[in-house]
């Protein structure tokens, strides 16, 4: 695993090549798919770094959606805009995300956990659109190492009655008492707080409205994800606590997942819109880590890894329509059919991909989701269904509002799409799709 961690780190010294460092992005990502193949629960184990099937996936996800990155941001290139210390920050960021999916020993992933805020901060302050980006990075930078302090005690009382944090040597907790209870919400807290649950999510929105498509695309792709995967390998050491407490993480997020799309349905601003949505997914994904069963994991990563590629897709086509009429508002960006004609596929395909119909990886894991979630109590179905609706309502809203009308006076002419940008959403969409017919795969993360 070292050769991929070094690896991720030396393509910083790449950063006066712009295509090289994407052709090395490449390079890894098709050197790791290489190392599928084992038949261990462990692979590639080296110096506290190694990988199961759950961090194999993310590790992937990150190389693709960090190339995608790259080849999406080529304004920066064009405009000269500071390209060499954009790529050593996303390279940094790629870096820390592989440290932390690889991590074997807790407080590893909890050090590289934080360190990824770091770049998505310069990204989000250095290349960002508003002023407003400055209190955007504030809000998400406190937000989430407030919520990240607990965490960091919680793993020095583990170390002190475990002697050891490496994972699959720490001692499950099975008292259930009420300091055990304040033990348990401060070590889960800060990933509730990062994928985001409603009511800690206010820092979301804010940082995806400021961040350039770059930030966007990989706080979408793969930072919300984190919160998943923290979670995942939190909730087994206090398995007992969370099967009491868990119906609070499962209230909150179908309440606020319906709150979340109803917000949705009046948004103007199509980035706050799609961040929004983000919201109501990962709160279906938090249901199914905290019930914690077989179908409830399995369906939260594959919701993960295609919310990761749609979300991503659909940032990145806000950017092509902001980069040609300077607008991100639907009350300016109607009728992009009748001035972007051969994109109006690409925004049904991803808009069907963001309200999981088939054969996308959202439909899937979804459904995996539902079952997990009704199994585990019947009353949710009001939620669900509720979720369910108005996550068709809200893209459906999206794509009409977007498509159709009489387009602004003030657009006189628009470049439909160049071969690049094309080439993007391709790499979102066929492997959401694409996934769909390996999902046997998909069903062995565990």
């Amino acid at each position: 695993m070292l050769k991929f961690v070094l690896g991720s780190l030396f393509l910083t010294l790449g950063c006066s090549s712009w295509y090289g460092v994407q052709v090395g992005m490449v390079s890894l990502f098709l050197l790791f798919l290489m190392f599928c193949k084992h038949d261990f629960y462990m692979s590639m184990l080296s110096y506290g770094l190694g990988t199961d099937w759950l961090s194999y996936v993310l590790v992937l996800l990150s190389f693709w959606i960090m190339l995608v990155v790259l080849m999406s941001s080529q304004a920066v290139m064009d405009k000269n805009n500071f390209h060499k210390i954009f790529i050593v920050t996303c390279c940094f960021l790629n870096f820390f995300l592989v440290m932390t999916f690889a991590a074997t020993d807790l407080l590893l992933f909890y050090v590289s956990f934080e360190a990824s805020l770091i770049p998505t901060l310069i990204l989000i302050l250095g290349w960002g659109y508003q002023p407003e980006r400055i209190g955007a990075g504030i809000y998400m930078l406190f937000y989430t190492l407030t919520a990240s302090l607990p965490l960091l005690v919680s793993l020095m009382v583990l170390y002190s009655q475990s002697g050891s944090l490496t994972m699959g040597l720490v001692h499950e907790v099975v008292d259930k008492t009420f300091i055990y209870k304040v033990w348990y919400v401060a070590s889960v807290f800060a990933f509730i707080v990062k994928l985001p649950m409603f009511m800690f999510h206010l820092w979301l929105p804010k940082a995806h409205v400021e961040a350039p498509v770059a930030g966007s695309m990989i706080l979408a792709g793969v930072l919300l994800k984190l919160g998943g995967y923290g979670l995942l390998r939190i909730i087994p050491l206090f398995s007992s606590v969370n099967s009491g407490l868990c119906w609070v993480w499962v209230s909150i997020s179908l309440v606020g997942g319906v709150l979340v799309s109803l917000m949705c349905l009046r948004q103007i601003d199509i980035k706050a819109l799609i961040a929004y949505s983000s919201v109501a997914h990962m709160g279906m994904v938090l249901c199914g880590v905290t019930i914690f069963n077989w179908w409830g994991v399995n369906g939260a990563v594959v919701v993960m890894v295609g919310h990761g590629l749609c979300s991503s897709g659909l940032f990145f086509m806000i950017n092509m329509v902001y980069e040609r009429l300077g607008s991100r508002s639907l009350l300016i960006s109607k009728g992009l059919l009748a001035i972007m004609p051969t994109m109006g596929m690409w925004w049904f395909l991803l808009c069907a991909g963001n309200m999981a119909a088939p054969p996308t990886l959202n439909l899937l894991g979804e459904v995996q989701l539902i079952i997990s979630i009704m199994n585990w109590s019947s009353f949710n179905l009001i939620g669900i269904g509720l979720l369910s609706f108005f996550s068709a309502a809200y893209t459906l809203y999206l794509f009409s509002i977007s498509q159709h009308g009489k387009y602004y006076n003030a657009v006189f002419s628009c470049c439909s799409g160049k071969v690049r940008e094309y080439l993007v959403l391709m790499l979102h969409w066929l492997p959401l799709n694409l996934l769909f017919m390996t999902s046997s795969f998909m069903l062995i993360v565990i």
